[in-house]
């Protein structure tokens, strides 16, 4: 298949370290331009990892005729805006998580979701540790999966950063609290009926500096999550099910240059010496999501994960600020 050419909105930081240098790997992406509101911005990012075109705006680079999909890593409070833009003039969109706000602000890309593509940017979905682990689960290795641990964690104080700041969407729910979100919906093949949280908010920045929640995926299946962005940097994804369980050893940032291990044990021994280690070869996740998502562009496999999929999300994290302000149990 002929690559897909993307345009990159922003010089953000997890693009130009981790998302696009990914993308470059594939012969299905073609990255041919990226825009900032600087251009010697857009330029130096260009420079420094091989993009042909820079542009000095957004508006700019959704001109260019050339621009057939783009990735929006935009603050958080920009990404339904340029989405709508993006889409708007007829590109396709990988937009960084979450994907809105609110489910209410997302609600309004259903408004040209006919007309393009549009997917929330969860790259551990497309990593062989979580599909392995997923078969692993539905082939019945532990039994009825009952209950799926999070713990997600790094720490951040710094004032200036946008994830310290609640005008645009800050906070740790926002940023790392939907990967766990996610994790349920995925290990569980189930979607959220309630949940009750547990949020202390930092009182000098405004945002949830540590949440803790209990998410119900009826039929006894329950997720019990922590995320922090005030935390010593740790993150791990225990399940476990009647006959046994498996744990992810580092679930969300992968690294792509090595391998990887989940544990799958059957309690016959404790402290994990029943485990048995499975490695997972090295892949870079953050390509094979680009691929996934160029051969939807293309017509060669359906979209994985749908517009509908990143409104449950949103509704989901919707659901736990609720809580943390009601200390009650909150419908999904």
């Amino acid at each position: 298949m002929q690559p897909v050419r993307w345009g990159i909105l922003s010089t953000a930081r997890i693009g130009r370290m981790k998302v696009v240098p990914g993308m470059m790997k594939s012969p299905l992406c073609e990255i041919s331009a990226v825009a900032s509101r600087d251009q010697k911005t857009a330029e130096s990012m260009a420079s420094e990892i091989g993009i042909p075109k820079a542009y000095g705006s957004y508006e700019a680079l959704l001109a260019d005729a050339d621009i057939e999909a783009v990735y929006n890593p935009l603050p958080n409070h920009l990404h339904v805006p340029l989405t709508l833009r993006a889409a708007s003039a007829g590109k396709h969109v990988l937009c960084e998580k979450p994907i809105a706000i609110t489910a209410h602000e997302a609600e309004q890309l259903r408004e040209v979701s006919g007309r393009v593509l549009i997917a929330e940017a969860f790259m551990v979905r497309y990593h062989p540790q979580w599909q392995h682990t997923r078969e692993l689960i539905r082939a019945g290795e532990i039994g009825e999966p009952r209950i799926i641990q999070v713990l997600f964690s790094y720490f951040n104080a710094d004032p200036t950063n946008i994830r310290n700041k609640p005008d645009i969407g800050g906070g740790s729910l926002s940023d790392i609290g939907c990967y766990a979100v996610v994790a349920g919906r995925y290990f569980f093949d189930a979607d959220p009926l309630r949940t009750i949280a547990l949020i202390d908010q930092d009182p000098a920045f405004g945002v949830d500096r540590l949440t803790s929640a209990m998410i119900d995926f009826g039929a006894g299946r329950q997720l019990a999550l922590t995320v922090s962005t005030q935390l010593v940097p740790h993150q791990r994804i225990q399940i476990l099910g009647t006959k046994g369980r498996i744990e992810i050893e580092v679930p969300f940032n992968a690294p792509p240059d090595r391998t990887v291990r989940i544990f799958v044990d059957d309690g016959s021994a404790l402290g994990g010496h029943s485990a048995r280690t499975v490695e997972i070869p090295a892949v870079d996740q953050y390509q094979l999501q680009g691929e996934a998502f160029s051969r939807a562009i293309r017509g060669t496999e359906p979209l994985a994960y749908s517009l509908e999929d990143a409104l449950l999300n949103m509704r989901t994290l919707d659901a736990l600020r609720r809580s943390g302000e009601s200390a009650a149990w909150e419908r999904v």
